[in-house]
């Protein structure tokens, strides 16, 4: 006899006494030979390969969130709309509330486009390498992942855009800009001539656009088919929050209201976007800092045997050439110290990916990279 709220090992689990055996029915054939995408969770001394932002939030953010937590109404759903926090969004970037869409973190905006606009029998296109999420999400909503390349020097080729356009007239076109984990920046020009090439929707992904020296904000309007995604999680300091959001056209942002679920945005995290704003000098401050201390970086890193490429993120992409990356990793975790191994996405063989840290993680990660390649 089994134990109260056990299986019953006389019969198949699940089932009922009596009834025939019936094959369980798994996931989908496509999801299941999914690998997923992780990063790893490691505890170390320092953790420089997910991109995060190494300094908390102003006190005074913290401050106000923790007063803002006794006023919640916790026994009511939130804003379904989120119309304050959609409204402060818009008057930062001189656009109307009606073309900002949040989400739980900008990666439930790419979801929400995908379940939107996507599907099956419907392409996305993407241009190697690039972030792993543009294509893994459109695989899981169904959709036909076409992708093309990038050039040799990772900059986006606007021949292979016209190819990739031409042969599968995708619905969504993704741009990032700085990629990741290049951190190559889109430049004005090429934007505007894919913008004129794809039949579908333009998404250009500015995960890290407050690091780059400009923004495809300038092209957002109502008329043209052109979305910009952000988050909260690197420049503002809110990685734990899970906030992103979307400035496009208003018809655009009225689609994505019909698709995603109902109070997804929980009250305590719109009330915590709405106070981020106005900590805007804060936040900039810290991207000056982060951008000066990137330039450090990376001519320390070219004066070792590495390939560096140049960024216009919070990141940089290297592949050091007197030893093989994944060893090099394995030696850095040995130090206590943690980045991103690339090796898996499209070309990048040996390549590494070091988030720009606090002056002295960024010290302690060189120190232990020129003694892993002396």
């Amino acid at each position: 006899m089994s134990s109260v709220g056990g299986a019953d090992a006389s019969r198949p689990e699940g089932g009922v006494a009596g009834a025939p055996v019936r094959p369980r029915l798994g996931p989908r054939t496509d999801v299941a030979l999914m690998a997923g995408y992780h990063s790893p969770q490691v505890d170390v001394d320092v953790r420089l390969n997910v991109n995060e932002s190494p300094f908390p939030p102003p006190p005074e953010f913290l401050d106000a969130v923790a007063d803002a937590v006794t006023k919640v109404g916790w026994h009511r759903y939130p804003d379904r709309a989120a119309l304050r926090l959609r409204s402060k969004i818009a008057a930062a970037h001189g656009v109307d509330a009606g073309q900002v869409f949040v989400a739980n973190g900008s990666n439930e905006v790419l979801q929400t486009l995908s379940l939107t606009y996507g599907g099956a029998g419907r392409s996305v296109a993407v241009f190697e390498p690039t972030y792993a999420l543009h294509s893994h999400i459109a695989r899981l909503t169904g959709a036909t992942v076409a992708e093309g390349a990038r050039a040799d020097d990772f900059a986006l080729d606007v021949t292979e855009v016209r190819r990739v356009v031409a042969e599968a007239a995708p619905a969504l076109t993704y741009l990032c800009s700085p990629n990741n984990p290049t951190g190559l920046v889109e430049t004005p020009e090429t934007v505007r001539e894919v913008l004129a090439l794809v039949p579908g929707l333009l998404v250009v992904d500015e995960a890290y656009g407050q690091f780059a020296p400009w923004s495809a904000l300038e092209l957002v309007d109502d008329d043209t088919p052109l979305v910009v995604t952000r988050t909260f999680s690197k420049t503002w300091s809110m990685a734990a929050a899970r906030l992103g959001y979307l400035v496009g056209p208003s018809w655009v942002v009225d689609e994505l209201q019909k698709v995603v679920l109902p109070y997804h945005l929980d009250a305590l995290k719109q009330v915590a976007g709405i106070l981020a704003l106005d900590h805007v000098a804060a936040m900039e401050s810290r991207v000056a800092h982060l951008v000066e201390e990137r330039g450090r970086l990376e001519a320390a890193l070219r004066d070792l045997p590495c390939e560096v490429w140049p960024s216009g993120a919070n990141f940089i992409l290297f592949r050091p050439t007197s030893r093989a990356g994944a060893e090099v990793w394995r030696a850095l975790l040995d130090h206590s110290v943690l980045v991103r191994d690339c090796s898996s996405w499209p070309r990048l063989d040996g390549c590494l990916r070091v988030t720009v840290g606090t002056t002295d993680e960024d010290d302690r990660f060189l120190a232990a990279l020129r003694e892993i390649l002396r």
